[in-house]
């Protein structure tokens, strides 16, 4: 893959012009203050001149820099950018931040997660990563099983970047058996920190649809702990909904949309016993009084009927119409005692949501990433992309483009080399939408090929 980084320039005899002989000997001059130790908290001397936000930031800056094509030329030379430099410096930046896992102040150590967070979202770095994914791994256990807080939610959410980076195949199920059982046991565990809690449940999911998707012992595990959590906000034996104290229906939607990302995984034997199960009791939450965990239920509920009409075209729960009442009420509703945001987003989503349970319509979604497009056109295919995009951020399409693990799941083939005559004949959109959707289905069936296999082991 292309590495973009950017060099020393000079003229073009080849020696350094009057500009960066100035640069260098600023470099040298600031090179110089930066090694002389700098008193620590207690009257000691500091190992490093630079504070834990500097270095965040030159990794982001080296990543932002680094994020053009090798075959950019230089600007009023025509010379090709020198990436080398750039490159090694961007590494060092990568391999300190690393060794700051391992620091003793928790400030250093949560700002190295993030500055990786920063680093893995942003770019694919397999080759770097696959030799150290153990070192990191047994910083992210460390940091999940002694970290406070806010520690230990930035280190789940690595955790997921992780897997990411290192796909599905031996490396990153390696690292997702370590992982698993610490980032269940902070999920489950009441007395932890609800943020952490909640940055576990993403991960959970996330990791096992990544590392242990043809695993139905992981997967059946994972789905527990999720699925043991969010049931807290089923109604109770009276037919009311609990009361739940603030912070919670983040984390009941958090590990909903987990779980219903690894129902994608399910075969079919187990969505019949998912859909009879927990399809009424997610129509009972349709009355919860937070607009986001509402949300999620209308989604979820979405995503369970097409599961179960793949399986049974005709498919209808035993009380549709007062679903369907309770998605229109949902789809129109002007009570004033809401925000004005959030009853806009909630009349979107509830209207896509009735419009599919009542006519099977989706509201197709176009998503562009350099000269490519990919079609959302399901809630199966919903739930995947938006998982994705909430870890990845604005990386998301950056990992669409390069990712071999992102384009296998969106059946997208091997990453594209593109030069400037590809980018001259543009495919019609028709064409593109067709070759989606064929290499989507082609996927969905070896797929399902792969759910009866664990069938049988369910």
């Amino acid at each position: 893959m292309p590495r973009g980084k950017r060099g020393k320039r000079g003229d073009r005899s080849g020696h350094p012009s009057k500009g960066s002989l100035r640069q260098e000997v600023l470099q040298l001059q600031l090179s110089a203050k930066t090694t002389v130790s700098r008193p620590g908290r207690n009257g000691g001397r500091g190992e490093s001149g630079a504070s834990d936000d500097d270095l965040a930031s030159d990794v982001l800056s080296h990543y932002s820099s680094a994020s053009e094509s090798a075959s950019v030329l230089d600007e009023g030379t025509g010379e090709l950018v020198d990436e080398q430099t750039a490159q090694e410096e961007t590494e060092d930046k990568l391999r300190q931040c690393i060794d700051n896992l391992m620091d003793k102040s928790v400030k250093t150590r949560v700002a190295a997660l993030e500055s990786l967070r920063l680093a893995f979202s942003s770019r694919v770095l397999y080759d770097f990563l696959l030799e150290r994914r153990l070192t990191i791994t047994d910083c992210l256990e460390r940091s999940l099983k002694k970290g406070g807080g806010e520690e230990q939610a930035n280190a789940a959410t690595l955790c997921v970047l992780l897997c990411v980076q290192l796909g599905g195949g031996a490396e990153g199920q390696e690292v997702f058996s370590v992982l698993r059982p610490i980032l269940s046991g902070i999920l489950t565990d009441s007395c932890a920190s609800l943020s952490a809690r909640q940055s576990c449940a993403r991960a959970l999911g996330m990791c096992c649809y990544i590392s242990a998707s043809d695993d139905a012992e992981d997967l059946l595990k994972c789905m527990g702990h999720l699925e043991s959590v969010f049931v807290g906000a089923y109604p109770l034996a009276d037919g009311n909904l609990p009361s739940v104290k603030a912070g919670m229906p983040a984390l009941h939607s958090a590990a909903l949309q987990a779980w219903a990302l690894l129902c994608t995984l399910c075969p079919a034997s187990r969505i019949d016993s998912i859909v009879s199960n927990h399809l009424p009791r997610l129509q009972a939450c349709l009355e919860s009084s937070d607009v986001n965990f509402r949300i999620a239920v209308g989604e979820t509920i979405a995503l369970l009927y097409e599961l179960a009409r793949d399986i049974d075209q005709e498919f209808e729960c035993e009380d549709c119409d007062a679903l369907c009442e309770s998605l229109k009420s949902l789809a129109t509703d002007g009570n004033k005692h809401r925000a004005k945001n959030d009853r806009r987003k909630q009349r979107s989503i509830f209207r896509e949501v009735l419009h599919y349970i009542e006519n099977e319509d989706f509201s197709e979604e176009k998503i562009r990433f350099g000269v490519e497009v990919i079609y959302i056109d399901g809630w199966m295919r919903r739930r995947i992309y938006y998982a994705f995009k909430e870890v990845l951020e604005s990386g998301v399409s950056h990992h669409l483009q390069f990712n071999p693990l992102l384009r296998e799941i969106f059946g997208l083939g091997a990453p594209l080399i593109i030069d400037s005559s590809v980018k001259a004949s543009k495919i019609s959109r028709t064409e593109r939408h067709l070759y989606n959707s064929a290499a989507f289905k082609a996927r969905t069936k070896l797929r399902n090929k792969v759910r009866d296999k664990r069938a049988d082991v369910m």
